[in-house]
């Protein structure tokens, strides 16, 4: 990886003259504006350069970790199956910039009657906080993954305050009446074919309805009727149902929802049955991740992922990390009438690339691509770009910068 330095000095020479130089192919030239300070260590630039499909136009924070006070967290509503505009997030939280996050389920239309939950597609962590865990690959939102990407994919900050892609696994297990049963789902929209998912306080009042429709590989397939769910109560089966609720759930109570095989389990067991459930995100990396936010890697060590989408352009929201970890870049393309073609996937690389990324992920485009940013003399958080849709979209999560005094 690029040390700090060398990443700074190239990111300031292409501010100097307003242009960057292309590289040896015939790829067009990076415009980037000058740079307007959001925070000690959090600089904000416009950009833009011509694309294959037409002119792109966007906007770009790169955030310095090794700032003293300078950090980063996820965005959320408050709930893992809800939704909220990223300037609502951004300013709740007191944050000094953000950008929209991870896919999310916006819509069944494949399901008549079911609840869209609003719930993100990769796992999420919050203050070093579980919220949430990845739902199968054939059960998310979003453009096709390239090959080896995974719905467990994510870019976070780790408990050395070092920025790093990795993929998290759902670790746990349900244990009652002298059984260990696998747990496959946390907080998710979907769970796997014949599995459990545990839902806490965290997951909001949405219904469950939804994590059992579609299968493992197919996200319109029908739902299953072979369900059942249990509410646990401070470590002890205290009410069933056949079909998944909803509804706040209190601090202190667990419900475990199954769907076929993981149905027929659950139906084993009565009121005042005791159920003990582990769960852990485990990452592949080294080290606990202190915040964690899904989207599929596009960049890694400098490097397009082969196989991206060269052929689809929309507007597009990406996150990298440079610097051996220390510089986040956050950006996010315009949704204005000119501008709107976007990028392609592997466009999107190359222009995180050449701002200093050595990895990157995409995150959620089209009308949810949003950054905002507070002003630092008036504290009003304000929306940089132009959203498609024409006005901000609500959205599962975000990137927040925080600057703790």
């Amino acid at each position: 990886m690029r040390s700090v330095l060398t990443v700074l000095v190239a990111w300031t020479s292409l501010v100097g003259g307003g242009t960057a130089l292309a590289d040896a192919g015939d790829r067009p030239a990076l415009r980037l504006g000058a740079p307007a300070p959001v925070a000690p260590g959090v600089d904000y630039r416009e950009f833009s350069l011509s694309a294959s499909h037409g002119p792109a136009y966007g906007h770009v924070l790169r955030v310095d970790l090794s700032e003293p006070g300078v950090s980063l967290d996820l965005l959320h509503p408050g709930s893992v199956a809800a939704r909220a505009t990223v300037s609502r997030m951004t300013a709740a939280r007191g944050a000094v910039a953000g950008v929209n996050g991870d896919f999310f389920n916006i819509t069944e239309t494949q399901h008549p009657g079911v609840e869209a939950t609003g719930a993100p597609v990769g796992p999420s962590i919050a203050g070093g906080r579980r919220l949430s865990a990845a739902v199968p690959d054939g059960q998310r939102f979003g453009p096709v993954l390239p090959p080896g990407a995974t719905t467990r994919d994510v870019i976070g900050l780790g408990t050395d305050d070092r920025g790093r892609l990795d993929r998290l696994t759902l670790k746990g297990t349900v244990t009652a009446k002298g059984r260990k049963l696998p747990l496959r789902g946390l907080n998710q929209y979907a769970l796997p074919v014949g599995g459990i998912g545990a839902y806490n306080s965290s997951w909001g009042s949405a219904s469950r309805l939804r994590a059992t429709c579609g299968t493992d590989a197919d996200r319109a397939a029908p739902c299953t009727d072979d369900t059942y769910e249990l509410t646990v109560r401070h470590g002890k089966v205290a009410g069933a149902a056949h079909k998944p609720g909803h509804g706040a759930i209190p601090s202190g109570t667990l419900v475990l929802v199954g769907r076929e095989a993981g149905a027929r389990e659950l139906r084993r067991l009565k009121d005042g049955d005791a159920v003990h459930v582990e769960e852990r995100l485990q990452p592949a990396g080294q080290g606990a991740l202190r915040f964690a936010v899904g989207g599929f890697p596009v960049l890694r060590d400098g490097r397009l992922l082969s196989g991206l989408d060269t052929t689809t352009s929309a507007v597009r929201t990406s996150a990298g990390v440079g610097g051996d970890g220390r510089l986040f870049y956050l950006l996010a393309l315009d949704g204005g009438a000119g501008y709107r073609t976007g990028l392609t996937v592997a466009e999107l690389a190359d222009l995180m690339r050449d701002l200093g990324a050595d990895d990157a992920v995409n995150l959620d485009g089209g009308g949810s691509s949003t950054l905002a940013t507070r002003d630092p003399d008036n504290g009003r958080t304000t929306v940089r770009n132009h959203p498609s849709g024409g006005a901000e979209r609500p959205v599962a999560n975000g990137i927040g910068v925080f600057l703790r005094t």
